[in-house]
C-alpha cells in the first residue's frame, strides 16, 4: 500500500492506496500532522510521497520519518509520469497543483483537459491531448475572498461562507456571501466557456476543498474528484520505484 500526504495551505489530506485505489482519506493539521500516526497504524504501508506547498514543520517532518518508510519527498526534480510540463518556472509550480494534472490525465487520458482546484486559492491548469502541460491560472478562494473584504475596508464584517447566498443579497451579510460565492460561480463558468470555444472537446475536472455549486448548464460538463491529487500523487511514487 501506499501512502500519500498532500499539504496544502490550510490543513493536510492523508490517502491510503491499494491497487491503484484511494481506500481510505483523512483530514488532519498541516503542521504537526498529528493525525498521521494513527492513521498508519490502520494500514500496512510501504511507501510514502509527501508534497507540500508549505514549508514541512520540523515535528511533521519528524512525523513522517518516524514511521520508518521509504518517503519520496515531491519536488520540481521528480520524474513525473504523463504529461510533458512546459511552464516556464517549473521550480515555482505548486506540487499539488502539478499532482491533479497526473490524476486527471491517469482517469482521462488523451483529451483536453482544465482541472479546477477550488481551494485557499482557485487554481486553473490546462492540459492537452497530447499531455504537454501548459500552465494555468491562480484566484482567490472562497474563504480568502470573505476574509479579504473584512481585513482590507472598515466596516464590512467577517462573513461566514456557510449560509444564504440569493442573486441578490437582502443584506450586508448575504450581499458579501452572494458577491463571493456566485462570483466564483461566474469566474468558473466563464473560464470553461472560454477555454472551451478554443479547445471544443475539452474535458473539465474539480477537485479541492470547497464544495461549489453550479447550475444545470455548467454541472453537466465537470467530473468532480476529491482523490485529484492524491491519485497524481500515487500515480507519481508508482513511477519513481
Amino acid at each position: 500500500m501506499n501512502l500519500t500526504i498532500d499539504i496544502g495551505n490550510t490543513r493536510a489530506k492523508l490517502t491510503a492506496f491499494e491497487n491503484g485505489n484511494p481506500t481510505e482519506t483523512v483530514i488532519t493539521d498541516n503542521q504537526a500532522l498529528l493525525g498521521l500516526k494513527d492513521f498508519a497504524t490502520r494500514h500496512s504501508f510501504s511507501r510514502i510521497i509527501v508534497a507540500n506547498v508549505i514549508d514541512i514543520a520540523p515535528q511533521g517532518r519528524l512525523n513522517i520519518e518516524s514511521l520508518g518508510l521509504p518517503v519520496l519527498w515531491f519536488g520540481p526534480d521528480t520524474p513525473v509520469p504523463l504529461i510533458q510540463n512546459t511552464y516556464r518556472t517549473p521550480r515555482t509550480l505548486g506540487a499539488d497543483r502539478l499532482a491533479a494534472v497526473v490524476g486527471a490525465v491517469t482517469l482521462t487520458p488523451q483529451r483536453d483537459l482544465l482541472i479546477i482546484d477550488a481551494g485557499s486559492c482557485i487554481t486553473y491548469d490546462l492540459v492537452d491531448s497530447q499531455g504537454r502541460y501548459w500552465g494555468g491560472n491562480i484566484s482567490p478562494g472562497l474563504h480568502m475572498r470573505l476574509q479579504a473584504m473584512h481585513e482590507h475596508t472598515g466596516r464590512l464584517p467577517l462573513v461566514e461562507a456557510e449560509g444564504c447566498t440569493p442573486p441578490v443579497g437582502y443584506d450586508t451579510e448575504t450581499a458579501i456571501r452572494s458577491g463571493a460565492v456566485l462570483g466564483i460561480q461566474h469566474e468558473v463558468a466563464g473560464a470553461i466557456q472560454a477555454m472551451r470555444l478554443k479547445r471544443p472537446s475539452l474535458g473539465v475536472y474539480l477537485t479541492g476543498g470547497d464544495h461549489l455549486i453550479f447550475d444545470a448548464s455548467t454541472k453537466s460538463i465537470i467530473k468532480t474528484d476529491s482523490h485529484l491529487v492524491a491519485r497524481g500523487l500515487n500515480r507519481i511514487i508508482e513511477h519513481n520505484p
